[in-house]
């Protein structure tokens, strides 16, 4: 059973998530809160699986919810709601550890696979769009980053599974890239995520960012 907190403003929107997700076979609503501070004690009391967390909201909102929520620990995982795929929030919000970000008019299957996509772990952001949110962010030059003790664990093939990962490539296309099987990237993968303490593939992308090992597309 996957089990979900709602947090949103909006009374309506929250009552029309609760009754799809009450309504899914295999998930529940563990609460719902209407601002960031109560989805952070409803979150810590709860532990959900997922947070579906709106952006805006009074008080808190729910950049600094999310990451509160993640920096606790816990298993629980957050997916971010928002009204525009390239919302500058929704990049801090990955930034503060979500794992991924879907927009509130998606489907409602989509939603769904959302939900449960992030709570095993995976990212719901399609590299497509990865590379959108990279190059709309992150286009300005920025002076040379100190580099990241975390980066000196890496053997060179993890370091350039990390580039690619950076650039937003598919396991698929690593394995092209490199003539490796996809169960080699998938082990790859898994060792570059433990190493640089990265929660998903979206915070890795963050951090080959962060170190210069990828930049926006001319």
């Amino acid at each position: 059973m996957t089990t979900v907190l709602i947090a949103d403003d909006q009374p309506l929107q929250r009552l029309g998530f609760r009754m799809l997700l009450d309504g899914t076979p295999g998930m529940t609503v563990v609460g719902e809160a209407a601002n960031g501070s109560e989805a952070v004690r409803m979150a810590e009391r709860t532990r959900p699986d997922v947070v579906l967390m709106d952006v805006r909201m009074p008080g808190m909102d729910g950049i600094e919810a999310t990451r509160r929520i993640t920096g606790a620990g816990s298993r629980t995982q957050v997916l971010i709601l928002t009204t525009f795929d390239l919302d500058e929030y929704v990049y801090a919000g990955l930034r503060a550890g979500a794992g991924g970000f879907l927009l509130k008019d998606a489907r409602p299957e989509e939603l769904i696979a959302g939900i449960r996509a992030v709570a095993i772990g995976d990212s719901v952001v399609a590299p497509s769009l990865t590379r959108r949110l990279m190059d709309a962010f992150l286009s300005r030059p920025d002076p040379a980053p100190a580099p990241d003790p975390r980066l000196a664990t890496l053997s060179d093939r993890e370091r350039e599974v990390l580039v690619a990962i950076g650039q937003g490539a598919t396991n698929t296309e690593i394995a092209e890239r490199f003539t490796l099987t996809e169960s080699t990237v998938k082990k790859h993968v898994g060792r570059v995520l433990a190493k640089i303490g990265a929660r998903d593939r979206i915070q890795a992308v963050i951090f080959a960012y962060d170190n210069g090992l990828a930049r926006p597309r001319a």
